[in-house]
């Protein structure tokens, strides 16, 4: 996602100010967390909030003509829009492209497997390892969650045990005999800095803001003997031998804490396996390691809560409205005064007059429009009363039309007076019979 011009001022000043938006040091490393699938071979592996899903998975196919004594290792990294939605499905991008190449050389070029224990046959039947890792979350640093699920991946992996009698080659199921894990020498790990300001400036696992800011970003990859077994520098900076130096002192130490974070969750796994009980992703979704992020609970100290709050206030010169005594209403939580008096009330008041002005202007609105709708109807009645009256059953009969005809004026006076005058005499009659009567 694009940063907007204030994050990335505040990122790059923050970084200045030696201090990260996580609470971590420059040289510190997020937390590593691994779980293991039901299957041998499958991981998942947390940095931080970047969640890496690792599946190992073989067969047996006929080696290549160049190395007929050799397995064959492949190696596939997915960048799905679950992960971020800046991702695009079934599309290659520059970035998914360095990656993959980057696991390559850290996995393969390395020589951490012995492919020659991967022949069966030799110049006929090799056993392929194929290492497909998803990103299910992407919140930086993607290189080194993908080396680490990847070699836990490979290290947890068991591929069926196989015998060759002449030339029948039998492939045991893990109920018949137990499955062989693969040889590996030692386990590359790779280790990312991020350089601000031309190289001013360093951190140690840059998240995904961090990465948003960067001017560049070397990674190295190392085993625990401190052997390098590839490094790579991308980005516009130069770097001094003296940075070089530093770097890989520091992935000394963090690849040394993560082999042994490695070793000891497989360990564990192995011994959970043994004794039948819980194991694979089961584990984790009751803590709700796989479904949501569980954030863990900071702990706060309020046993002298008085005292700090006292020395706050005396040296922030608070007004004389807020209390300086603090609140305690249950542990771990805490109140320091009652704050001030709502001074939004003014514009309370202004906004009722301003929603009554409002309902009046709709009620006169509503007024005018009754107004103009009767107007309009009257108006239409008299249009009405004008208008000729058609009949017509079809249009193929004649058309008759009835116009209302007007008398002249002179005549209607006359009938009108002749009307007067006979009411006037039936009038006169009525009286004279009540009187007689």
């Amino acid at each position: 996602t694009p940063l907007s011009n204030c994050e990335r001022r505040f990122l790059l000043r923050t970084i200045e100010e030696r201090k990260r938006l996580d609470g971590r040091q420059c040289y510190d490393y997020r937390n590593v967390r691994i779980s293991f699938g039901a299957d041998y071979g499958c991981c998942i592996v947390e940095l931080g909030k970047t969640r890496v899903l690792a599946q190992v998975s073989c067969e047996l196919v006929p080696p290549k003509p160049s190395r007929p004594t050799e397995g064959i290792l492949f190696f596939n990294l997915e960048l799905s829009p679950m992960a971020a939605p800046g991702f695009e499905p079934g599309r290659q991008s520059e970035l998914l492209v360095n990656l993959n190449r980057l696991i390559e050389r850290c996995l393969r070029n390395s020589k951490c497997i012995d492919t020659e224990s991967l022949c069966v046959v030799a110049g006929e039947k090799v056993w392929q390892i194929r290492l497909d890792l998803h990103l299910l979350n992407h919140d930086g640093n993607i290189i080194d969650a993908a080396s680490i699920a990847g070699i836990v991946a490979l290290c947890h992996f068991r591929r069926p045990d196989v015998s060759v009698q002449g030339e029948e080659v039998t492939v045991y199921a893990p109920e018949e005999r137990d499955p062989v894990p693969l040889s590996i020498h030692h386990m590359p790990i790779c280790v990312s800095f991020a350089f601000f300001q031309q190289g001013t400036y360093l951190l140690v696992d840059p998240s995904e803001r961090e990465e948003g800011v960067m001017d560049g970003v070397l990674v190295i990859a190392m085993n625990k003997h401190r052997e390098i077994c590839t490094i790579q520098s991308s980005g516009g900076i130069m770097l001094v031998k003296d940075q070089v130096l530093r770097c890989s002192k520091i992935t000394a130490v963090k690849v040394a804490e993560i082999t042994e974070l490695i070793q000891k969750a497989l360990e564990n796994d192995q011994k959970v396996r043994k004794e039948g009980g819980k194991f694979g992703f089961a584990e984790s979704i009751p803590n709700q390691k796989i479904t949501a992020f569980k954030m863990e609970s900071a702990a706060v100290d309020t046993n002298n809560v008085e005292e700090q709050a006292e020395e706050i206030i005396t040296k922030a010169d608070p007004p004389s409205e807020v209390f300086a005594k603090p609140i305690l209403h249950t542990p771990g939580t805490a109140q320091i005064g009652e704050g001030i008096e709502n001074s939004w009330g003014e514009l309370e008041e202004s906004e009722k007059e301003e929603a009554a002005e409002e309902e009046r202007e709709t009620e006169v609105a509503a007024f005018e429009c009754q107004e103009m709708e009767t107007e309009d109807t009257s108006t239409m009645r008299e249009t009405k009363m004008d208008e000729p009256i058609v009949l017509s059953d079809s249009e193929e009969e004649e058309v008759v039309i009835l116009e209302p005809q007007e008398l002249p004026k002179k005549t209607r006076t006359q009938t009108s007076s002749k009307q007067e005058t006979t009411n006037k005499k039936a009038f006169n009659k009525r009286r004279k019979k009540k009187r007689a009567a």
